[in-house]
């Protein structure tokens, strides 16, 4: 192998600590062409599907490539916008806020970039611009407030591939949750009475999480677990009791068991018991996308009011909010203390290399 070096380095350059957002992905149009290149890429990583790789290659690339693509490019034409994917858009404007508050903070010091797990802009991508900024430091955070080894872990291989091929790895630190934290859990029980503001107190609030296979949990994840947490912890801030409030999980994907209880099924039975408003907030998605706006807003609303209820409606992750930012902000503060960001005398710097021979 081949490793990079940084031909671009130069000693003129002040050094920063870089912050590379992550979040899931989406595809790059409601197509099915652009559906089926997205699913490949994620269907394929082993810490999404834990089966044996001969195995899942046949069903991924015999069944479900061939019927999936098309029914999911129907649902994001639902909800693609003029910006394009919700979620890529909603990023976007996250890490733009954020660099923009630490630019308050350190001015010049920090350099925040943006890449997705699956599809783009890709995690190498984001990476490699970090590199050229400079960045000899370097803090990973993908946006899943739950750890899983679906998601966080996997950001954290796909890190480590592009490492790889590098020669110079900067100090590297990782987020790994922030389930519990105070600052987020206040933003999320905020974002609940805003909308109580206008829509007044439901019957009953619906914690929604994505859904994990069952024997993921049972082999050690701590996703449920957490999610768990981040729910009590929310409806202790609101003082709901328990009637007022439960946990689902959407999104379930194939026929083993998921983590229960599941969300469509729960909205059925609740309305054909006769409870009429129902409120759902998702927590673990921090910024809106096509399992928030279609699943629940428009999939399992259907089932709601199908079922009997009358008045539904879906509280909006924190997305780019003031406070949502703040906190992310703030997390990203808290796990860079140590890094002092300091201010290099570059004439010196460079005087000491030209003496060493350097030709920059």
């Amino acid at each position: 192998m081949k490793y990079k070096g940084n031909p671009e380095y130069k000693h003129d350059r002040q050094p920063c600590v870089g912050v590379l957002i992550t979040n899931l992905g989406t595809p790059d149009a409601p197509t099915p062409a652009a559906l089926r290149k997205y699913l490949a890429e994620f269907l394929s990583d082993p810490r999404v599907i834990e089966v044996p790789k001969l195995i899942w290659w046949f069903v991924l690339h015999g069944i479900i490539l061939r019927l999936r693509p098309r029914r999911s490019a129907e649902a994001y034409e639902k909800v693609w916008t003029k910006n394009g994917s919700p979620l890529l858009d909603i990023s976007i404007k996250q890490a733009h806020d954020i660099q923009q508050e630490l630019d308050k903070r350190y001015p010049g010091k920090v350099k925040v970039e943006l890449a997705m797990r699956y599809g783009n802009p890709s995690i190498q991508s984001g990476l490699e611009k970090l590199r050229e900024a400079n960045a000899n430091r370097l803090l990973i955070f993908p946006l899943y407030p739950q750890y899983s080894a679906a998601t966080t872990a996997s950001t954290f291989d796909a890190v480590a591939n592009v490492f790889k091929s590098w020669r110079w790895i900067p100090e590297l630190r990782m987020i790994n949750h922030y389930h519990d934290n105070p600052d987020y859990v206040n933003a999320l029980a905020n974002s609940i009475k805003k909308h109580w503001e206008t829509h007044s107190r439901p019957e009953k609030l619906l914690f929604s999480f994505h859904g994990l296979p069952k024997d993921y949990f049972l082999a050690g994840d701590p996703y449920h677990c957490e999610c768990h947490k981040t729910a009590r912890l929310v409806a202790e801030c609101l003082e709901l009791n328990e009637g007022e409030w439960q946990l689902t999980f959407q999104s379930r994907f194939g026929p083993r068991e998921w983590l229960q209880p599941y969300t469509d099924i729960t909205l059925k039975e609740l309305g054909t018991k006769g409870i009429k408003h129902v409120q759902i907030i998702c927590p673990g998605f921090s910024a809106d996308c096509l399992e928030t706006l279609e699943e629940i807003d428009i999939q399992n609303r259907d089932f709601f009011t199908e079922a009997g209820g009358k008045e539904f409606s879906y509280i909006p992750a924190l997305n780019n909010a003031s406070e949502h930012i703040d906190v992310l902000s703030n997390i990203i503060e808290s796990h860079t203390q140590g890094w002092e960001m300091e201010t290099i005398d570059l004439n010196k710097r460079i005087e000491r290399a030209k003496k060493a021979g350097a030709k920059q």
